[in-house]
């Protein structure tokens, strides 16, 4: 199969579809790879280092898309690529539609057939190819609050760690899967006091072993919610429904009530956020103010470490993407978890999360599939 791999063209976007390590798995097993020129200089990797992989160069994204059929990116597609895929482009990337009503319609006009990353599922009823940025995500999220709590930057000038005599930051993680895990893992190495909120029993006892103790952990009620948010200095959303919007989890009223200073950061904004007043921002301006709260909502947090970024989700994306390539869509056939990717099949929505989420008619992938 011929595969293309464009160049990002989201705004502040450095990371790359595939690596030339993983160009290089694609090309031994028989595949021509097609990689627009400059795509991997976010990552320090040129051309030649393409070349040298077995890829072929070339000089525009029309020719990646013209000349491909399975196009592997890092970002949901901009209009400009919609505009360029056809019935028959297999898309696989990370997609977020239920907060993207435009880029859902888009897709589906487009006949092609879409495969998100971030629902391709495991036996362990896990994420595989979300939980790698979902890591990275989560621990940058410290950092940006860090930077964001800087008297400079808007914040109350105050640090996370504390000194002797002086107590650290209150720092909220709302939710303990892999976002929150790993917010959690740095803010508790800098020294901050952390509580984590979640709804699952079993998760939360799991977190306290993890921990041994260095973690508060709080089942999720309202009065346990507002509790925490209006006594942190910094809450982190890390709140994740699979394909389907984020929960609106802090309201106006109660961000009104939060002490000024504090900074927010809204890991879900892909999927909405789960702040109320959350809109979703970039690396050039990544924050706001509403009622002296500080918002951070970078879209595309893990952009911003793209060497880091591109290598650990490669790692993660490699053997699906093989799959995709050697067998085309009979791979989503053989295998059950990979069909859970499927959201957009030749303009039918086959994600019942997204289409719930848009109000869309949904087919089932199995139906869509067959038709």
């Amino acid at each position: 199969m011929r595969v293309g791999v464009p160049k990002e063209i989201k705004i502040q976007e450095y990371r790359v579809g595939l690596v030339p390590s993983a160009v290089q798995e694609y090309a031994r097993r028989g595949h021509e790879v097609l990689v627009e020129t400059g795509a991997g200089a976010g990552i320090g990797a040129s051309d030649e280092a393409y070349m040298a992989a077995g890829a072929t160069i070339v000089a525009t994204a029309d020719e990646v898309f013209a000349r491909s059929t399975l196009i592997v990116k890092v970002k949901e597609p901009q209009p400009l690529e919609w505009a360029r895929l056809r019935e028959h482009h297999i898309l696989f990337t990370y997609l977020h539609l239920a907060a993207d009503s435009d880029q859902t319609r888009g897709l589906m006009a487009s006949g092609c057939t879409a495969i998100a990353y971030e629902t391709v599922s495991d036996a362990a009823g896990g994420l595989p190819l979300l939980a790698p940025m979902s890591e990275v995500a989560g621990r940058l999220a410290i950092e940006a609050a860090a930077f964001s709590l800087r008297k400079p930057a808007g914040g109350k000038g105050l640090l996370i760690g504390g000194v002797p005599g002086v107590p650290p930051a209150r720092i909220v993680v709302i939710g303990g899967g892999v976002v929150g895990t790993h917010a959690a893992r740095m803010a508790v190495g800098l020294g901050g006091e952390v509580t984590i909120l979640d709804r699952s029993l079993p998760r939360l006892r799991a977190l306290d072993d993890l921990f041994a103790g260095r973690v508060r952990t709080r089942y999720s009620t309202r009065q346990a919610l507002e509790e925490e948010v209006l006594a942190a200095d910094v809450v982190i959303g890390a709140v994740l429904v699979p394909g389907a919007s984020a929960p609106k989890l802090v309201d106006r009223a109660m961000l009104g009530r939060m002490r000024r200073g504090t900074v927010i950061v809204d890991v879900a904004i892909d999927q909405g956020g789960c702040f109320e007043t959350s809109r979703a921002t970039t690396h050039d301006d990544p924050t706001y103010e509403v009622d002296g709260v500080i918002h951070y909502c970078v879209a595309n947090m893990p952009g911003a470490v793209p060497l880091t970024s591109s290598h650990a989700l490669n790692h993660a994306t490699l053997p699906f993407g093989l799959a995709l390539a050697d067998h085309g869509l009979a791979a989503l056939d053989a295998d059950p978890h990979l069909r859970r990717g499927l959201n957009v099949h030749r303009s039918q929505l086959t994600n019942e999360a997204v289409a719930q989420s848009l109000g869309l008619p949904f087919s089932p992938a199995d139906a869509a599939l067959s038709g």
